[in-house]
């Protein structure tokens, strides 16, 4: 059961779309590649590919545009513009996507954050900024450094990169997100660079949030393939 929600974001001033399939279950957030939309899952055959864990009612499953990652595509607008439209887009996610998704589901339940390439880095950063509200992070393939794909680095990208905010945060925050998990998945085949989740494991580390690297090997590439066989993996151990 699919259904599709649309909206103008008054964070970002645009609009994005939230798609769900299923009926009941985890609410599971897939975050896109790069420019992709709320469909692109569904068109890459990423939902079927989870199809026994949406039919079994073991999750619930949504996606929304990836708003910030098609300006970065693009080049859309100014660096200050991209940069600040990333940190808008996380804002929107947690205040307007999540809100819906909890409403949707009929449940106050934490949300599993997921994603691959730039949908990755998204996730992670999402679960650092906003911990009361996701309960565990699977990044595939993670691009964790974004600055090369904005154009260039402005104060906006600090608060919205966890390899940026992150080294520096402390108080009640940590302190939620030390309850958090956080999975870094990548093959090493082409087009795949794992140092980057590496990386991103050492941020973490340093500040005692729990999480983990899986390499998959030269045999996966940084392609859907891949990520249809890790994330029913993961979900499948998160779920217990």
């Amino acid at each position: 059961m699919k259904a599709v929600e649309r909206w103008v974001s008054p964070r970002m001033q645009q609009e994005i779309s939230l798609a769900r399939w299923g009926h009941g279950g985890i609410p599971v957030l897939v975050l896109p590649t790069a420019g992709g939309d709320a469909e692109e899952i569904e068109r890459h055959h990423l939902v079927t590919h989870l199809g026994d864990l949406i039919e079994s009612g073991a999750i619930r499953l949504f996606s929304c545009d990836s708003v910030a990652g098609k300006a970065m595509t693009l080049g859309t607008g100014t660096v200050q513009y991209r940069n600040a439209l990333l940190n808008q887009f996380h804002q929107a996610v947690a205040h307007e996507v999540v809100p819906a998704i909890r409403a949707d589901a009929g449940t106050s339940h934490s949300v599993i954050v997921a994603g691959a390439s730039i949908g990755a880095f998204n996730s992670v950063a999402l679960i650092c900024r906003f911990p009361e509200l996701f309960g565990a992070a699977i990044g595939m393939s993670g691009t964790y450094d974004v600055e090369r794909f904005l154009g260039g680095y402005t104060d906006d990208l600090y608060f919205s990169s966890p390899t940026k905010f992150l080294p520096g945060l402390e108080g009640p925050q940590l302190e939620v997100l030390r309850k958090r998990f956080v999975l870094l998945a990548s093959g090493t085949g082409a087009w795949e660079n794992i140092d980057e989740s590496w990386r991103m494991a050492g941020v973490l580390g340093k500040k005692g949030v729990p999480n983990r690297v899986d390499d998959w090997g030269p045999e996966f590439e940084h392609e859907w393939p891949t990520w249809w066989a890790m994330l029913p993996k993961y979900l499948k151990e998160l779920l217990g």
